[in-house]
């Protein structure tokens, strides 16, 4: 939380100082706003470039990207804002470099003005803004676990599962519950014996 607002501070600090440097002196106490954006790709002339098309308009795109990035907590916004200003910045001193021949700072009021340091210094407070920034917390990533036991139980198949499950073992007397029968030959009732004759042979 606090290096958000550190880093925050920092990038808000660093657009207003880019959005307010066209309006200081950056070469020959030229403004900024003086050079057309447009004379970053075809050449720096002696025209004078309207206000939404001079070097403030990049600045401006800057500063908006940076209350996104400030809001959002978005480090790559504030860190490509930073970017944006030191690239235009540099993109204009080469090319004044080309069309005056060299860069010279005076004392004077000649030279490379006040307006190009606080473009320059604009530029690396974002960055450092960006540095500082935590970003975003992401919340925790919870893991749902099944509760644990509060008393040891047996490990066993689930009730569902029958494939594991072991066949009943056969009683050794469930295929043959009764012993076999045995019949015996029993003499029946001859009337002879009783007379006392033996039954005859046969």
């Amino acid at each position: 939380m606090i290096r958000n607002i550190a880093g925050s501070v920092l990038a808000l600090a660093g657009a207003t100082a880019a959005v307010w440097s066209p309006f200081r002196a950056w070469y020959d106490g030229r403004h900024g706003r003086d050079y057309a954006i447009d004379e970053l790709f075809t050449g720096i002339t002696d025209a004078k470039g309207e206000l939404l098309g001079s070097m403030l308009a990049p600045f401006l795109f800057a500063a908006l990207l940076t209350l996104l990035g400030v809001v959002l907590r978005s480090r790559l916004l504030v860190a490509f804002a930073g970017l944006v200003v030191l690239g235009f910045t540099v993109l204009w001193m080469v090319r004044v470099g080309q069309a005056e021949g060299s860069l010279t700072v005076g004392g004077d009021g000649t030279g490379l003005g006040d307006g190009v340091a606080n473009a320059f210094g604009g530029g690396i407070l974002l960055l450092l803004g960006a540095l500082v920034m935590s970003g975003r917390s992401r919340p925790p990533h919870h893991v749902d676990r099944p509760p644990r036991p509060t008393h040891p139980t047996l490990d066993g198949p689930p009730p569902d599962d029958t494939s594991t499950l072991e066949a009943p073992r056969e009683h050794p007397q469930a295929s043959a519950p009764y012993a076999p029968t045995q019949t015996y030959d029993v003499p029946g009732w001859d009337p002879e014996q009783e007379r006392g004759n033996p039954p005859p042979k046969s």
